[in-house]
């Protein structure tokens, strides 16, 4: 009788269909890993492609002192290699310069002695504006996005026109100038 009561016994044979030979135990292993690998790669690239644009670096806001500490008009151009741009004070106000030549890339320079932007591999020139002057570029230079705000209330008192001129720098002494490197209008293209 015990055989017969245990042929017939309804939680033996849940115990005998639970059961799971090696080779289903394999299966299930490795498509635990590979779903647990394809979440930590799918999390590292998300995290990796996110941009983290802090406040001082390229891609993110600059802050410039008052613009008390502003150089003399048309002296030569602040150069901030970190944030890849150079700060242009001219009678018009002031403009920043992304660094990179619009013609194949290249990081031009200030020239002292000539009073413009040269870019070294090619020889397109530029006024201090970043105005196009002659070589081979195809518009006049990139600039980025510029706010002057009241240090105290964070209020805008300025900022950059949509065709990428002059900002005009108040004369609130508590006014700090913000570069959005991530802001960029490109230059003018030239006939």
């Amino acid at each position: 009788m015990s055989e017969a009561t245990a042929s017939n016994d309804p939680i033996g044979a849940q115990d005998e269909q639970l059961a799971v030979n090696r080779r289903e135990f394999l299966n299930l292993a490795w498509l635990a890993s590979l779903g647990f690998l394809t979440l930590e790669v799918s999390g590292f690239t998300i995290a990796f492609a996110y941009p983290r644009f802090k406040e001082g670096e390229f891609g993110g806001i600059f802050t410039y002192g008052p613009v008390a500490d502003l150089p003399e008009v048309n002296t030569s151009p602040l150069n901030y290699p970190k944030v890849k741009f150079w700060l242009s004070h001219t009678e018009e106000g002031i403009y920043a310069l992304y660094k990179v030549c619009p013609h194949l890339g290249c990081l031009y320079g200030w020239s002292d002695q000539e009073f413009k932007f040269i870019c070294p591999c090619h020889g397109s020139q530029y006024e201090y504006n970043g105005t196009y002057i002659q070589g081979p570029a195809p518009r006049s230079l990139d600039r980025f996005v510029i706010r002057i705000v009241d240090g105290q209330t964070g209020e805008e008192l300025a900022v950059t026109p949509d065709d990428g001129g002059p900002v005009a720098v108040p004369d609130n002494p508590n006014a700090v100038i913000r570069v959005d490197t991530g802001a960029k209008i490109i230059g003018e293209v030239h006939d």
